[in-house]
């Protein structure tokens, strides 16, 4: 018989096989990372008073990172001046508070939505699979063809405005713009939350609430005691993705009311792409690292505190080694403290 694959080298032939695939992802993705990082770090080109020509910046130090967080403008003569009004910086907070506004209520409405369709997929009917489909066509859509076709239905004589009788500025007023990038994301990507939480309902075994039935349990008892719990890291893993999702929102609240920076929902990567358009790219890669900095903080928090699994392996998994080694330590354990301590019989006088 051959010899027993160890766990350890099945490690490593698992690495030799993603071997290849990782370093395609180090070429194209590491590559741009690090570059992007290195240009946050440099000056970008400005206009010499004395001889009329532009100059590269140089090393540069925290001056692009501090042109944002702090809206803070070199000028001509190098000395630090607070941006005016206008400027890309100034837009800067707003536009993290209105990310992070999305990010927030999205996923919550996300949250609510994917699970009902999830139980109602998940439910025993007839027409199953044409209920499940149909659920996830708005997930299919591109989100350009998404925003167009919300676009037009919040059009001033749109649909909407014609359902509820009303005059609402969809894509003008503030407020109102901001609803209609909500509704038109939740509609879009409530799909595919309901996609993973199904996922997660499929692995909860029929016996559990055949059990739970037998004992009397409500409906929404099973639904708190028995569904929740054992859909969370399915759950977790969603609200992750989602999250993540959100904070790089680009291309439905441009199409679907204004790619300008100071649009009432202008969100951090329109910033990055209207600075890049002014030709800073310097100060473009100091805001896309900050974006990925905030990113890996939620998604760390996430993680961390959250339960948020996305690993695939159970806490507390140990590999197949491990656990053997574990038992073995444990079994010459319990040996050594029965030779010490040899089991006590009982006497003749005790017995009687």
């Amino acid at each position: 018989m051959p010899a027993r694959t160890t766990w350890s080298s099945q490690l490593r032939q698992a690495g030799w096989l993603v071997a290849p695939a990782l370093i395609v992802l180090a070429i194209v993705i590491g590559y741009p990372v690090v570059r992007a990082i290195f240009l946050s770090f440099q000056g970008n080109r400005r206009l010499d008073p004395e001889t009329g020509l532009f100059t590269e910046g140089g090393f540069a130090g925290l001056e692009n990172y501090l042109y944002w967080v702090n809206s803070r403008c070199m000028g001509a003569d190098g000395t630090a001046i607070t941006c005016p009004p206008g400027s890309l910086a100034t837009d800067f907070w707003p536009a993290v508070g209105i990310t992070l506004f999305f990010t927030v209520v999205t996923v919550s409405l996300e949250i609510i939505l994917g699970m009902a369709m999830a139980l109602i997929m998940n439910g025993k009917y007839r027409g199953r699979g044409l209920v499940r489909a149909a659920v996830l066509i708005p997930w299919a859509i591109p989100t350009a063809v998404t925003a167009k076709l919300w676009q037009f239905m919040f059009a001033d004589h749109g649909i909407v405005n014609s359902l509820l009788d009303a005059n609402i500025h969809w894509t003008t007023d503030p407020w109102a713009a901001r609803f209609a990038v909500i509704i038109a994301d939740v509609w879009k990507t409530s799909p595919f939350m309901a996609l993973l939480i199904l996922a997660g309902l499929q692995m909860i075994p029929d016996e559990v609430y055949d059990a739970a039935k037998v004992d009397g349990a409500s409906r929404m008892q099973r639904f708190v005691r028995i569904t929740l719990p054992l859909v969370k890291p399915a759950l977790m893993v969603a609200i992750l993705f989602r999250t993540l999702d959100a904070l790089r929102m680009y291309d439905l609240p441009v199409i679907m009311i204004s790619g300008s920076s100071n649009s009432p929902t202008a969100v951090i990567s329109q910033l990055v792409v209207e600075d890049m358009r002014q030709g800073n790219f310097n100060s473009a890669s100091a805001l896309s690292t900050l974006i990925f900095l905030l990113i890996f903080a939620v998604a760390f928090f996430m993680i961390r505190f959250f339960g948020a699994n996305v690993s695939g392996n159970p806490r507390g998994r140990t590999s197949p080694d491990r656990g053997r080694r574990a038992r073995a330590k444990a079994a010459r354990r319990q040996a050594r403290q029965g030779q010490a301590k040899p089991e006590r019989t009982a006497t003749p006088q005790e017995v009687s």
